[in-house]
């Protein structure tokens, strides 16, 4: 079965996971800009990363049939620095007719502080003069339910902002109902222990049903797993899913939720080929 990651940090990847991910049939990847396991000292380094984004991992991914998007923000593990934010916010509009950038993100909150609020409300204005859809992060497990309401309370306050073009992710039992009521996407990230396993993540379908449902794997520099998707579509088959269903909510709504941003170029697989022979 085909499918597309919606969030995953290739740039801690090695090749070896693209070929892996393409095997198990993904064909396209979007890559929020995100933390680099250490704070940056300068705009020229959030620059620098910009431009790893937009021009070289694309070419990377393509070497695998993988399609590769990003979004561009300054994550908010880096957002309580205002004086840093307000530089690289200034940057960012430079990027966004890159021809794989798909909107502004991950942006949101990590320990729902003062500043990190007034850098995700300059990036959320940033989004709607720009015209951009936004993904968002949300915080770790102690701070996650209050930080997706002050997140989405945010959101509502902006009139500009269609919540049908904002992704919500690393959504939990405790807050996806609080995203899907405000009529934005949901994304469920699939860690190995943390946020989202596969089974707690077919659980949410089961209570849910797949309308505006995403599953991710984040990839990121932690303990965490690019190849958990085909996982996810392994226990919704043991769980006796139709195949309609699954590809709605591995491939489908990706579609239907990037569509909405000018610079999805998606040429889907059957005129492209999928992953490597073997």
């Amino acid at each position: 079965m085909y499918y597309i990651d919606p969030h995953c940090h290739m740039i801690s990847r090695t090749t070896d996971d693209y070929e892996q991910m393409a095997r198990n049939g993904c064909v396209a990847v979007s890559e929020p800009a995100f933390w680099a396991g250490w704070d940056r000292s300068s705009v020229e380094g959030f620059r620098d990363y910009y431009r790893h984004l937009t021009e070289f991992e694309p070419n990377r991914a393509a070497q695998y049939s993988i399609q590769h998007y990003t979004w561009m923000c300054i994550n908010a593990k880096e957002a309580d620095d205002r004086a840093m934010a307000r530089d690289v916010i200034s940057i960012i509009p430079e990027f966004l007719d890159r021809p794989n950038v798909l909107g502004i993100g991950e942006i949101g909150l990590n320990k729902n502080t003062k500043n990190e609020v007034l850098t995700f409300l300059d990036q959320l204005d940033l989004a709607a003069r720009f015209d951009q859809s936004v993904l968002v992060h949300t915080p770790h497990l102690a701070d996650k339910y209050r930080g997706t309401r002050m997140t989405l309370d945010m959101i509502a306050d902006d009139s500009r902002i269609d919540p049908g073009r904002v992704l919500i992710d690393h959504v939990e039992e405790h807050t996806i109902r609080l995203a899907l009521d405000a009529g934005c996407w949901a994304g469920m990230t699939l860690y190995p222990t943390t946020k989202c396993t596969p089974e707690r993540a077919a659980d949410l379908v089961e209570t849910y049903g797949p309308e505006r449902l995403l599953v991710d794997t984040s990839g990121d520099w932690g303990p965490s797993k690019p190849g958990n998707i085909p996982n996810f579509i392994c226990e919704m088959r043991r769980r006796g899913h139709s195949e309609s269903v699954i590809l709605k909510i591995v491939y489908e709504n990706l579609i239907e939720f990037f569509s909405q941003s000018q610079n999805w170029n998606f040429t889907p697989p059957d005129t492209i080929g999928i992953g490597l022979e073997v």
